[in-house]
């Protein structure tokens, strides 16, 4: 199944804790190719479309100030920290407020005539496991659907299905 179809309850991610911080872990699969996946995800007019604004070098070593207004409305500013393309991206992120490193990875794998894309995030409290998962997934849920030329879920309303879920996998990790 691909990214948007039936999607329900279907939960994609994973959750746990690694040295005290939180990491979540959202995989999907694509009906595009390695390219596209990569562009939609690297390309600031193709992120307006699907994430919000994202201004300033995204090449590695470069630093950028994103506003991802369609999803969760996080705003902060960036640095690339690898770019491997069409393959692997890695961002440290800072918000204001924010203390520590906060990470976020994708892995893009070509499978014929689809791909498969591993979105990691990491270092934010464990205690907020639960609501980083379900944004994250309601953000690649929306990376799919503007993939497929549909428009992405509310924001909110996908966030407020998703983390009982997240919730119950969220228990017990400390």
């Amino acid at each position: 199944m691909t990214s948007g179809e039936g999607a329900g309850n279907r939960i994609l991610g994973t959750l746990r804790s690694q040295d005290g911080k939180g990491v979540v872990t959202v995989q999907d699969r694509f009906d595009t190719d390695i390219d596209d996946l990569w562009s939609a995800i690297t390309d600031p007019g193709r992120l307006a479309r699907w994430l919000g604004q994202v201004e300033g070098d995204l090449r590695l070593g470069g630093e950028f100030r994103a506003h991802f207004s369609l999803a969760s409305g996080w705003e902060g500013t960036g640095r690339v920290e690898a770019c491997e393309p069409p393959r692997r991206l890695l961002l440290r992120t800072m918000q204001p407020g924010q203390t520590g490193e906060h990470f976020i990875e994708a892995t893009l794998t070509a499978d014929g005539g689809q791909t498969s894309l591993v979105w990691e995030e990491r270092g934010m409290p464990v205690r907020l496991l639960a609501p980083y998962g379900a944004g994250i997934q309601a953000q690649v849920e929306d990376l799919g659907a503007y993939l497929a030329g549909r428009k992405g879920s509310d924001f909110g309303t996908r966030w407020s299905e998703l983390h009982p879920d997240y919730e119950e996998l969220a228990a017990g990790i400390d």
